[in-house]
């Protein structure tokens, strides 16, 4: 029996549609979830430091609330718009990095200014500009993707990483700056440039590395911290060393929900940058390994929908946004388990903080979007 070719085609596009609603099924999935383990990790802290056990949860809930609103919309907001806003995207990522040092209106804490204050509202601006730059690199490379193979094409591109790289690390947050990096060079290799013009900018930067941690002694100390943490246990030693106490408490299967002992003030920013090791501690190895198989098939869901995508730009933007969550996902873990120096970056779509949240939900709006159009399907 001969099936119509449109009857094809449209039964295609429906399978495909239904694929796709993995990406928001998931990133909401890990989000709540997300909302629970910020209570669990942040319930004791919020109690004794504001009265309400709540107070965590009940902001990272308008946060995911919030990422919900923003998720649908960017859902169903056409993306091929974001091309128009390249230069916005880049300038306005470059104000609100620099609008943290203006006295006043950035709000410093343990050190660093890395926060806007409005009121009652903080803005990480880094968060922004990661994706500012993925949409500002996408929409440059789209427009003559050829120029990427000469090495003057791709100086627009790697100076507008170089920029929120320099601003980002004045605040400072070396791990951001790396993560910035990281995705500068992979923007770079998708967009067809060679690999001695990438080559040529990674040998310099990874010499800097160095220079940039023997020039704050900070740095250096957290550097000394993560080969032998049990030199300073109540130093800089003592988180990682609470870290891995919370990871070897869990065991295999967790001590339940809730039972976690590190959380009470053991730990510090269990809420936030390690709350990966609170998860460590109530849900296990086996509870970590299920998140991250989570967070592989996201992923995997982003690289497909690159892959499908038929136009250069939503290629790159959702090879950019899927960069942008798998570096980060993956420094996390290997900071919290001790195998890179300890660094500020919070766990996606699950650590506390609402711009965050927020601007990753809306990312992934915009990559079930790209992620609509489906392989082999016209557009219209």
């Amino acid at each position: 029996m001969n099936v119509p070719a449109a009857a094809t085609v449209k039964n295609t596009r429906g399978v495909f549609r239904v694929g796709a609603l993995i990406i928001p099924i998931l990133t909401a999935g890990i989000a709540a979830f997300g909302v629970l383990m910020v209570y669990s990790a942040s319930c004791y802290t919020a109690q004794t430091q504001y009265g309400d056990a709540f107070y965590f949860m009940k902001k990272q809930l308008v946060g995911f609330l919030l990422g919900i609103g923003a998720m649908i919309a960017a859902g169903f907001f056409p993306y091929r718009n974001l091309r128009k806003l390249k230069w916005p995207a880049l300038i306005v990522s470059l104000a609100l990095l620099a609008a943290v040092f203006i006295p006043g209106l950035g709000v410093e804490n343990y050190g660093a200014t890395r926060w806007i204050g409005l009121g009652p509202i903080t803005i990480q601006p880094s968060e922004i500009a990661k994706y500012g730059f993925v949409i500002f690199a996408a929409a440059y490379v789209s427009e003559k993707p050829e120029r990427m193979k000469k090495f003057t094409g791709m100086l627009p591109v790697l100076g507008a990483g170089g920029a929120i790289c320099v601003l980002i690390i004045l605040e400072p947050n070396m791990s951001v700056t790396m993560c910035i990096g990281l995705l500068t060079l992979v923007m770079l290799f998708i967009s067809g440039v060679k690999l001695r013009y990438i080559l040529v900018v990674l040998i310099p930067a990874a010499l800097a590395v160095p220079v940039l941690i023997l020039i704050e002694p900070y740095r250096l100390q957290r550097l000394y911290a993560f080969l032998d943490p049990w030199q300073s246990p109540q130093g800089e030693g003592y988180q990682l060393i609470q870290s891995l106490y919370a990871l070897g408490n869990g065991g295999w299967f967790g001590t339940g929900l809730f039972n976690s002992i590190q959380k009470y003030r053991y730990l510090p920013f269990a809420e936030s940058d390690f709350i990966l090791s609170v998860i460590g501690e109530e849900f296990g190895f086996v509870g970590v390994v299920i998140l991250f198989l989570l967070f592989g098939l996201l992923i995997f869901a982003g690289i497909r929908t690159a892959s499908r995508c038929k136009d250069l730009f939503g290629f790159l933007m959702a090879s950019g946004i899927t960069a942008v969550f798998a570096i980060q996902a993956v420094l996390n873990a290997l900071v919290v388990s001790g195998s890179i120096p300890p660094t500020g970056l919070p766990l996606p779509l699950i650590s506390s903080g609402n711009t965050s949240l927020i601007i990753t939900m809306a990312a992934m709006g915009v990559l079930y979007n790209i992620s609509r159009g489906g392989k082999g399907l016209k557009r219209k």
